[in-house]
């Protein structure tokens, strides 16, 4: 039963078991998640805090390491050992997979999604991704959208060097040019490996347009994989590696985004949840910091995090995941929380009003893009494909990023690897 889990590779983010539930006070949660940095932190309390006010207790398991690599070995062994989390965040294909091992059903959680017709309050695309059993039942919960594809820079460092945020990638190599003979470091990376898959699939988002991502990235089509496009992509991953500095090795995403605030670094290319550390610092917006999506043709990589609920025992906890996933699934809930963490509400009926100006932007986009055919799933962060899948495009890719390994040959590499992974 457990073959699969047991190949399940890096790309878990991983979050929360938990009990409880509407119909009664009381209970214990299990929560095994990696939301440790600052903004994170303060993101989660609001969800700990609301499950304490309704009488909950919250076992709080915090697995340190923005990409979920540690997160996903603790869950794994919880599984194998007969004895998984209550809940845990879980992305994309990867709920689908947990599902084929026969670990997630019966679905206690689907009532309650009926009850409050959540088919109601998501985009179908959002919607999809929570359900098992075919697509027909719900067995996860969203608690946001995040959006990888973003640039985050300091306004100060660009203003005293008379730059603007980039609107092609052109733009951003002869600013980074210009930011590199000034003795700033032009790009702040953390090397690892979903950070640098973080931004080779914006980079593959913007060189290549909407359409090639969709077949090289989410269909997997060779022809794809292995064209001259890529190549391209590549050879403009080279440039970035040239704009990042010597202590990128090893470096954590929230360290890296802590040299974009202190001026130390001048851009960073980061998900959303990058906001919520600018945020818990005090920073805002157009005044301290820019924010601008990574140059594409209206394409928008999105992630949503969600929590699945594994087949548990005892009314106490199933309960308790009825009561966690209609909390998470509140109106209240996804205002509060996304404003700390960054994102945007999975739901579509919260209001923006209180939102900043990223957010807004976001939100507009993501409509605009679903409507052009940009909304697109991020591979990077589990949404678009299977884990080992992924797992092959990233090995290759944080191959080339880390050493002089030629554009074309990863390239060729990059179809080989997604070949043996089929």
């Amino acid at each position: 039963m457990y073959k699969n889990i047991l190949k399940l590779s890096a790309g878990l983010l991983l979050a929360a078991g938990m009990t409880a539930g509407p119909a009664m006070a009381g209970g214990e949660a299990e929560v095994l998640h990696w939301w440790t940095s600052g903004g994170e932190a303060k993101a989660l309390k609001v969800l700990k805090d609301d499950f304490a006010k309704n009488g909950g207790t919250w076992k709080d398991m915090p697995v340190a390491g923005g990409g979920g690599d540690a997160a996903m070995v603790t869950l794994k062994a919880r599984i194998v050992s007969g004895d998984p989390p209550t809940a845990a965040q879980i992305k994309g294909p990867t709920i689908q997979e947990y599902d084929d091992e026969g670990v997630v059903g019966p679905y206690n959680i689907h009532a309650v999604a009926s009850a409050e017709n959540w088919d109601a309050l998501l985009s179908p695309q959002v919607a999809n991704h929570m359900k098992c059993d075919g697509f027909t039942k719900y067995c996860a919960a969203p608690v946001n959208i995040h959006r990888i594809d973003w640039f985050w820079a300091n306004k100060k460092v660009l203003d005293a060097n008379g730059l603007k945020m980039p609107t092609s990638w052109d733009e951003f190599n002869a600013a980074a040019k210009k930011l590199k003979a000034a003795g700033i470091i032009p790009l702040a990376h953390g090397g690892q490996p979903w950070q640098d898959a973080t931004v080779f699939e914006a980079v593959a988002l913007g060189i290549g347009g909407n359409e090639f991502y969709q077949k090289a990235i989410v269909d997997l089509d060779m022809n794809a994989l292995g064209s001259s496009t890529m190549v391209k992509v590549f050879d403009q991953m080279r440039i970035l590696q040239g704009f990042t500095d010597e202590g990128m090795p090893g470096r954590d995403w929230n360290v890296a985004t802590g040299m974009v605030m202190n001026g130390k670094a001048a851009f960073q290319i980061m998900g959303d949840w990058a906001k919520g550390e600018f945020a818990n610092a005090g920073l805002k917006p157009g005044e301290d910091y820019y924010c601008l999506p990574t140059p594409s043709n209206h394409g928008y990589l999105y992630n949503v995090d969600s929590f699945i609920f594994f087949s548990v025992k005892g009314k106490n906890k199933i309960e308790g995941q009825k009561l966690l996933a209609s909390l998470m699934m509140g109106k209240n809930f996804q205002k509060v929380f996304n404003l700390y963490k960054g994102s945007i509400p999975a739901r579509l009926d919260v209001p923006m009003d209180e939102f900043d100006l990223c957010a807004k932007g976001s939100a507009a986009d993501l409509n605009y893009s679903a409507m052009t055919g940009g909304l697109l799933p991020s591979f990077a962060h589990g949404m678009a494909l299977k884990l080992a899948q992924k797992g092959a495009i990233q090995d290759v890719v944080t191959e080339h990023f880390n050493s002089d390994m030629s554009s074309q040959e990863a390239a060729s590499r990059l179809v080989r690897a997604v070949k043996d992974s089929l």
